[in-house]
């Protein structure tokens, strides 16, 4: 499933592009009842249609790319409609294909049209306050919650209360062919930010570039990543104090700037770092891209593959880092069917193994959130799929429900003002973190 990232993750949760909707545009909605699908266009469906006794619930989708997702989810819907859980409930499938999902919804959020289940990247704080998301904790038994890994449900926690279920999973590595490192006389996947520019160079013949992270030179992919991999994080420990404006992070910001400068990055690409083209069309010889495009490279590679997580900088406390993101199923917190909606959420992401891993591993590839189900994966089990399992759990970083995309645009701009416009980068960073703690402070004030 491709992803492009948040503006508010500063690219280290990627999400699916969508395309071309609004509310009065042509949304395709199907109705399951019972397990009969009906289908309407932009006049919705009409409320006639299904048993009169039954509750009717929306439930959204963004538009994801791989072929046969809008039929699975369809299907899931069906599956439901059709068991003991989803009896007397009908579900309305709406495959939302805004332009920008993430808007799409909070527009929708605000008025009576809301969806009653709806997935998205991370809750906010302000989702809480405005009562847009309901908490689910009744729906993680000690048994449950033991089954998904604390840092998944951290992304999800705010004031002590979880407020979705992880339906995926997604990380990011660099991926690489052992053939070409061993052409280049590179005996080891490098472990220091300064090993990469080292590597990149080595690996860089002209027309086939060293490196791809991005058209962008790797400023929206890395963000989060030179921040972890330099020791610090978005906040501190009690989530009411911006952390990222350290020497650290500013040290990795320089270094990327100096691999920009280095003439070794692909930049140009007719896709960017989401998308696996570059890498397989032989544009790099490395590409930074997510977990998702593994099959695309697999088929293309083969055993001559292999992947390695983002570099710790040099000189820093940081470790090798990866980003751990993916998308959650939430309820509204406004929804006049509450039963039926955490009915439904909990069918699908906490009952129905089958469908877990269906959804994650039967269109793009992720990993499924249940420890339990991504354990009984055999796909994950070798390779670089378990290496990538392997990298989550060691490595990976989540995005804080109090991270909002004002913080995300001033990280990013500090970290664009460093790689394109030659800026001290302790400073933009100090600039940044001032922009981000003004917003900080008014949401905890809210």
């Amino acid at each position: 499933m491709d992803r492009k990232p948040t503006e508010a993750s500063s690219g280290t949760q990627p999400f699916i592009s969508t395309f071309g909707l609004n509310r009065r545009q042509l949304v395709k909605r199907a109705l399951i009842s019972g397990g009969v699908v009906l289908f309407a266009g932009t006049a919705g469906i009409p409320a006639h249609v299904g048993a009169q006794d039954k509750v009717k619930i929306v439930q959204w989708y963004h538009q994801y790319g791989e072929e046969g997702t809008q039929d699975a989810v369809m299907r899931y819907a069906k599956q439901f409609t059709e068991s003991d859980a989803g009896k007397g409930i009908d579900v309305e499938v709406v495959w939302q294909t805004a332009p920008d999902y993430g808007s799409a919804l909070s527009a929708a959020l605000l008025t009576d049209e809301a969806p009653d289940v709806f997935e998205q990247n991370v809750p906010t704080l302000d989702q809480v306050k405005q009562n847009q998301i309901a908490p689910l904790d009744d729906l993680y038994t000690p048994e449950v919650k033991a089954d998904f890994n604390e840092v998944s449900l951290k992304a999800a926690t705010i004031d002590g209360k979880i407020y979705w279920v992880k339906m995926i999973d997604d990380t990011g590595a660099f991926y690489y062919k052992k053939s070409d490192f061993e052409s280049a006389g590179i005996t080891a996947v490098p472990t220091k930010l300064s090993e990469v520019i080292d590597m990149a160079s080595k690996l860089n013949q002209g027309r086939k570039k060293g490196l791809f992270l991005g058209n962008d030179g790797g400023i929206a992919a890395a963000g989060g990543l030179l921040m972890w991999s330099g020791g610090a994080d978005y906040f501190n420990e009690d989530q009411t104090k911006v952390a990222f404006n350290t020497d650290g992070v500013a040290a990795g910001y320089t270094k990327l700037k100096e691999l920009n400068d280095a003439g070794t990055l692909l930049i140009g690409a007719p896709t960017d770092y989401w998308d696996p083209s570059a890498f397989i069309q032989g544009l790099a010889s490395v590409q930074w891209t997510g977990m998702w495009a593994l099959p695309a490279i697999e088929k293309a590679f083969g055993d001559d593959l292999d992947i390695f997580p983002w570099p710790a900088t040099d000189g820093t406390d940081g470790k090798q880092s990866t980003f751990w993101g993916g998308w959650g199923e939430c309820v509204s917190g406004k929804t006049k069917h509450m039963d039926a909606a955490k009915a439904l959420v909990k069918f699908l992401w906490i009952d129905s193994v089958d469908i877990q891993k269906d959804w994650a591993l039967s269109y793009g590839f992720h990993i499924p959130p249940r420890k339990s189900t991504a354990a009984s994966a055999e796909q994950l089990k070798t390779g670089p799929a378990a290496k990538f399992v392997e990298n989550i759990n060691n490595f990976g970083r989540v995005t804080p429900p109090l991270w909002d995309a004002a913080m995300g645009t001033a990280q990013t701009q500090a970290l664009t003002n460093v790689v394109k416009g030659g800026k001290d980068a302790k400073a933009e960073l100090d600039a940044a973190a001032q922009t981000a703690q003004t917003e900080l402070d008014r949401l905890l004030k809210g």
